[in-house]
């Protein structure tokens, strides 16, 4: 069994490699090929009195490898001066976190590896972002506005370069020096220009592909900014409104994100960033948890939760391969791929693909299988 940190993936792992397995998996969805289980996480009360512990899972399985993605962190909401209002996590101690992919053989049940998830994290939503550019922007797309820059503002435009001749982006995030790092470091590893601009408008003007890659609660940009031709992607749950949607002609979702389940006190759909939470804690404890977005429609109303909103009941990828008419058919539609679902199918795909370089390469820290192993049935 290998134990693979963070740096062996980023050796190992190449951006178009993360694309072409999480498509090669997600065409095999409607066949059974692949299968998956949305994120589900848990809340329980923290030692900080703004803040919740979560426990987030998410499953997969393809081509012999089953995922399990599970990550321990503690929560919280903090909203700055400027009015911006994010979501934050540490585990232990603010800058250190805790993420695990365990990796199994689905041919015999024998554990695998134990992944780190923080570089497979970032490739799998940019991979995920890349495959709705390369089916829904316009051929001729070359500038990217991007509002975020974090790690996965730098895995999504990675991406778009993978699968179209990008010659420019415009890069806005709150914080001017965080954006001005982006713009230099992304310029230099990309080979075309990364600018740094003042205001969110700003980036979003004359664009061809407009990527929204934030932990914002709340929208971080206007529909009206919306041009003819674009395509739109995103990361969070939250940064776009549901005005939005109506600008949109052509809407393909990844996958299912939400569970199909009745809502309670204790199961909601929506509550912070988590498209569906089990809730521990008192009443009051539970008034620390960002409530469902109130944006008319997020959700819906139903009893039931169905992941509608924001894309949640329309076509999916798979659809759109067996009839690509779902998808762009001119030059001046506006085209959104909600990149939100598949998730634990993500992990599985590229897990196994980097566990099979590692394999091949001899990377990895060898312990012994066994230790995982027993003689008593459980």
């Amino acid at each position: 069994m290998l134990i693979i940190n963070n740096e062996i993936v980023a050796d190992v792992l190449e951006m178009s490699d993360c694309i072409r397995v999480q498509e090669e998996a997600f065409k095999k969805l409607p066949t059974g090929g692949a299968i998956h289980r949305p994120r589900i996480d848990m809340y329980m009360p923290a030692e900080r009195e703004d803040g919740y512990f979560r426990w987030g899972t998410m499953e997969g399985a393809n081509d012999g490898f089953f995922a399990i993605r599970m990550k321990s962190d503690v929560m919280y909401w903090p909203e700055d001066e400027s009015g911006n209002w994010t979501e934050e996590k540490y585990c232990r101690e603010p800058g250190t976190y805790c993420g695990i992919v365990l990796l199994i053989n689905t041919n015999n049940g024998e554990p695998l590896a134990f992944i780190n998830d923080g570089h497979i994290q970032h490739m799998r939503v940019g991979g995920g972002a890349g495959i709705g550019v390369k089916y829904l922007s316009r051929e001729d797309s070359h500038i990217v506005g991007m509002l975020g820059s974090g790690g996965m503002a730098r895995t999504f435009l990675e991406a778009f370069a993978s699968v179209r001749d990008i010659q420019q982006c415009k890069i806005y995030s709150p914080t001017a020096a965080h954006r001005e790092e982006y713009a230099e470091e992304m310029t230099k590893k990309m080979g075309f220009e990364v600018v740094a601009v003042d205001t969110p408008k700003e980036a979003v003007a004359g664009c061809d592909i407009l990527s929204t890659c934030t932990d914002s609660m709340v929208p971080v940009y206007d529909p009206e900014w919306i041009e003819r031709g674009m395509h739109v992607t995103n990361l969070g749950r939250r940064e776009i409104s549901d005005a939005v949607m109506d600008k949109f002609d052509v809407v393909i979702r990844q996958g299912t994100a939400g569970l199909q389940m009745k809502q309670t006190e204790r199961f909601q759909a929506e509550r912070g960033l988590s498209p569906a939470a089990f809730i521990g804690g008192t009443t009051e404890q539970m008034k620390r948890i960002p409530e469902k977005n109130p944006n008319p429609g997020f959700g819906g109303d139903d009893p039931e939760f169905n992941d509608r909103g924001k894309g949640g009941d329309k076509p999916d990828f798979a659809a759109l391969i067996a009839d690509p008419s779902l998808g762009r058919m001119n030059s001046d539609q506006v085209t959104f791929y909600r990149n939100v679902g598949n998730q634990g199918l993500q992990f599985s795909s590229v897990g196994g693909h980097v566990y099979k370089t590692c394999i091949e390469r001899n990377l990895g820290m060898e312990i012994p299988t066994d230790w995982f192993l027993q003689d008593i049935r459980d």
